[in-house]
C-alpha cells in the first residue's frame, strides 16, 4: 500500500530558529494516518512499532521535526508550537535493579523519588541505568517514551502515570527519539495505546 501524508496546511514549510539552534516547522505540523517509513526512521524497530501501531489503532496526532532538543528551553519551544504541555518521562527501577517503573510526569514538574515512592507504598528507586532502558524499551538517555512499552512484551517495565499529566487533554513526548516531538489525546495512548501494549497504567496523584 502506498504511503501517504495528509498536511493540515496549503504553506509551504518555513523555519524559526530558537534556544541552540533548535529548528521548528513554522507551519502547521503534520497528521500522519498510515505507516511512514522515512530516513528518520530507517532500521529503528521502536519506531517502526510505534508507527504501525498508531496506524493500526487509527490514532491521530500532530508531530513536528526539530534539531536535537536536548533542553527544558527547547522543550517550551515545541510545546508553543504544538500548543500542549510536554510530559517528562522517567525509567525507574528499584535498589536491586528487578523492579522497574516507566513514570511519566507533567514536564515542569521536579521529580522527588520520596514523594514517588510514598506514593506506589514501595522502597525508595533511583534511575535505572541506560543501557537497561535501551534494552528494555529501545530509548536511548533523552528519548525516553510511553512508546517503547510495545517491546517490553514480558511486560517487566510498570507504568506509572502522575494524575496531572493524565488530567491533561494531550499528551506530549518525543516519537523515541530527539528531534520528533509529538501531540496525541490523553485518552489515546491511556487507554488505546497502552492497553495495545498490554500494560496497564498505574495513575497516582503525586
Amino acid at each position: 500500500m502506498e504511503n501517504k501524508i495528509w498536511k493540515n496546511t496549503d504553506t509551504k514549510p518555513r523555519f524559526n530558529h530558537g534556544h541552540n539552534g533548535i529548528i521548528i516547522p513554522c507551519c502547521k505540523s503534520y497528521i500522519w494516518f498510515q505507516m511512514i517509513i522515512s530516513e528518520n526512521v530507517g532500521d529503528n524497530n521502536i519506531l517502526i512499532l510505534f508507527y504501525k501501531a498508531l496506524a493500526q489503532l487509527k490514532i491521530p496526532y500532530e508531530r513536528v521535526e526539530t534539531d536535537e532538543a536536548v533542553t527544558m528551553d527547547d522543550c517550551v519551544l515545541i510545546d508553543q508550537k504544538l500548543n500542549m504541555k510536554m510530559v517528562k518521562t522517567l525509567f525507574l527501577c528499584n535498589r536491586k535493579k528487578t523492579i522497574f517503573y516507566l513514570f511519566i510526569t507533567a514536564g515542569r514538574k521536579v521529580f522527588d523519588t520520596k514523594h514517588f515512592s510514598s506514593a506506589l507504598g514501595i522502597s525508595r528507586v533511583s534511575f535505572a541505568p541506560a543501557e537497561m532502558m535501551e534494552e528494555m524499551l529501545g530509548n536511548k538517555i533523552g528519548a525516553a517514551t510511553v512508546f517503547g512499552t510495545l517491546l517490553d512484551q514480558d511486560r517487566d517495565v510498570q507504568v506509572i502515570i502522575d494524575k496531572e499529566a493524565a488530567d491533561e487533554e494531550f499528551y506530549g513526548c518525543s516519537d523515541g527519539t530527539t528531534t520528533c516531538y509529538m501531540k496525541i489525546r490523553t485518552e489515546d495512548i491511556i487507554e488505546r495505546f497502552l492497553s495495545f501494549a498490554k500494560h496497564k497504567p498505574v495513575i497516582v496523584d503525586i
